[in-house]
Order: structure tokens, then C-alpha cells, then sequence
């Protein structure tokens, strides 16, 4: 029996090419077993919420040399984001209208789930909101309130021009100074500080004219002309171009308000810049996972059988080199 081990163990290492493939035999059935290390690393996971209030209606946004709306540049860039996000990367995504953010799921992985999260963010649309208004400082609350409610940790992508509806002023102000729960999250701005007037559209999406400066009049000690106890702007139309209510990308409060809860602001005018910004927030968790080593032990075996064979055709290419270049006796 030892004689024939020795027999065995001497053919194995006077023949380099059957070592080789032995050894990645023996690798290919240790990766059927699907051995895995646990290994510390860092978890990804993403609520983008989008702003559908009227303001993103407003066609100031540029996308393929054409000027499309704030919300149809959102999912765009959205889009794109998601394709760019790998494997293992957890998404929910929520919308935000009046103060509150409704989440339209729980975190779910992006690739298992591309095509599902990709049609969701095809659906957006402004006739979904439930309130006229946009109260984005009160919706940091809401957003907060909704992280609590994940089963894990979620970082925040927020996709809004940032224009609050009532304008704020001392009586509708929420003091922030103590909110602790923007840590790590991004302000991402949409649309042109130039200022354009915003679309009233019929419940057909058809343009009927264009919100008046009255919509956003402004009351002593009350809150503004727009509805804000119960969630409606009032029906002025802009009967003239001089009445309308210019819209703009209100980056300086988005800039203000992001320092405040202690986020990050970036302005949404293109995926680079976005994707960058993303890279530099905190991972939601970091946790100690499996790591599998069944591709690592493949293609340790493919590699092998690939050098097992290599030297043979080495030596081949180098025989028919030298007879090409002999020197003739005749």
C-alpha cells in the first residue's frame, strides 16, 4: 500500500501538467460545497424620495439638449442611478407631497428587483400627491418618522427643487436646531435658479394656465393663501404673465437646510455629480456577513487547468521558431 502511494506521489510530481489538473479537480469539489468566511462589510442600503408637488411640473430642466420638467429630469437621473448601483444594494423609495413622506416599500435589493424598481420610478407623477402643498423643512420630520419604521437603516436621497409652499415665514417656521436624524443624508437640487412660472394642470395632465402670485399671498398670522390646513392651493389662474408665481431651484435655503439637520447638498445636474455624492455618505451598517469562496476556487482551478497546458504549447511555438529561423546547409 505505501509502495503504491509513493508510485502515485512520484507520477504526481515528475508530471507538473497531471499535478495541475488533479489539484483543480480537487478544487472544483471543494467549491460544490459553497465554503464561505464570515467577513466584516459595509451594507448599502437607499431611500430615494422624490418630490411630485407641483413645482415639478416646471420645465426648467435639461436633459438630451431638451428642456423636459423637473420631474421628468428626477426620473431620468433616477434611472440612471439605479443601473449604477451593484449587486447587494437594498433601494426603497418614497414620495413626498404636503409634510409627510410615504414610502411605496421597504428596502428591497436592486438587482432582484431592477425591473420592479425601475417601473415604479417610470409611474411618478404629480397626480399622486395627496396635499397641493410642499412643506420640505416639516418633511424632514416625516422622513425621519418613515426611517423608523424600516426593519434596518437606510440612508436618504432626497430629489426636490426645494420651493416650500406656503412660503415660510415666523408663524409656520419649524425650529430644527435640534433635529438629529439627517445624519449622512443628501439634498439633491433639481431645476434652474432663473424662476419659471408653474403649470396648473386638469386631472387630464393638460396645461390650464399658470399659478398667480395670489396662490402665495401671504395673511398676517396666519399661514399663506394656499390651502395648507387642508391640503390645496386655492384656483388662481394667472390671467396674465405679470400674475404668474416664477418658480426656482431654491438652492441657498436647500444649502441652509441641509447644514441644519447636518446633510449634504449637491445640486442634481448630472449622474457624475450625484453618483459622487453618494459615494461619500456613510454606509447604513456595517455587519458581519458570509463571504463565499466558490468563485475563488473556480477560477483558482481554471487557472490551473489553463497552466497545465500552457507550458506544452510554449515549448511547441519555441520548436517551430527555431526550425523557421535554422540555417540552411545547402
Amino acid at each position: 500500500m505505501l509502495n503504491k502511494i509513493r508510485r502515485i506521489f512520484k507520477i504526481l510530481t515528475g508530471r507538473r501538467d497531471i499535478t495541475m489538473l488533479s489539484s483543480a479537480i480537487v478544487l472544483l469539489f471543494a467549491a460544490m460545497l459553497n465554503p464561505s468566511i464570515p467577513l466584516p462589510h459595509n451594507i448599502y442600503t437607499y431611500m430615494f424620495v422624490v418630490d411630485i408637488s407641483q413645482s415639478m411640473n416646471v420645465k426648467d430642466a435639461v436633459l438630451d439638449n431638451k428642456t423636459v420638467s423637473r420631474l421628468d429630469f428626477t426620473k431620468r437621473i433616477m434611472h440612471d442611478i439605479t443601473a449604477n448601483l451593484p449587486c447587494g444594494t437594498k433601494v426603497s423609495i418614497g414620495l413626498f407631497a404636503g409634510v409627510s413622506v410615504a414610502a411605496l416599500y421597504q428596502p428591497i435589493e436592486v438587482c432582484s428587483n431592477y425591473a420592479a424598481i425601475q417601473d415604479t420610478i417610470n409611474h411618478f407623477d404629480w397626480r399622486m400627491a395627496w396635499s397641493g402643498n410642499s412643506r420640505m423643512r416639516e418633511s424632514m420630520l416625516g422622513i425621519a418618522r418613515t426611517l423608523r419604521a424600516f426593519p434596518e437603516p437606510a440612508q436618504v436621497v432626497f430629489f426636490t427643487d426645494g420651493e416650500e409652499a406656503p412660503k415660510l415665514h415666523a408663524f409656520n417656521t419649524r425650529d430644527l436646531s435640534n433635529f438629529q436624524g439627517g445624519n449622512g443624508w443628501l439634498l439633491v437640487g433639481v431645476g434652474s435658479e432663473k424662476g419659471s412660472p408653474i403649470p396648473k394642470l386638469d386631472d387630464k395632465n393638460q396645461l390650464i394656465g399658470y399659478w398667480a402670485n395670489d396662490s402665495f399671498a401671504m395673511q398676517p398670522g396666519i399661514a399663506q393663501i394656499s390651502e395648507a390646513n387642508i391640503g390645496i392651493r386655492d384656483n388662481n389662474v394667472a390671467s396674465s404673465n405679470g400674475d404668474r408665481y416664477m418658480s426656482r431651484l431654491q438652492e441657498p435655503y436647500m444649502k441652509e437646510l441641509a447644514k441644519l439637520v447636518n446633510a449634504t447638498y449637491v445640486r442634481g445636474d448630472s449622474l457624475q455629480t450625484v453618483l459622487s455624492a453618494m459615494s461619500k455618505q456613510p454606509p447604513a451598517k456595517r455587519d458581519i456577513a458570509p463571504f463565499s469562496l466558490r468563485w475563488v476556487l473556480a477560477s483558482l482551478a481554471g487557472l490551473l487547468v489553463v497552466f497545465s497546458y500552457l507550458p506544452k504549447q510554449v515549448l511547441r511555438q519555441l520548436l517551430k521558431g527555431n526550425k523557421a529561423s535554422a540555417p540552411s546547409l545547402s
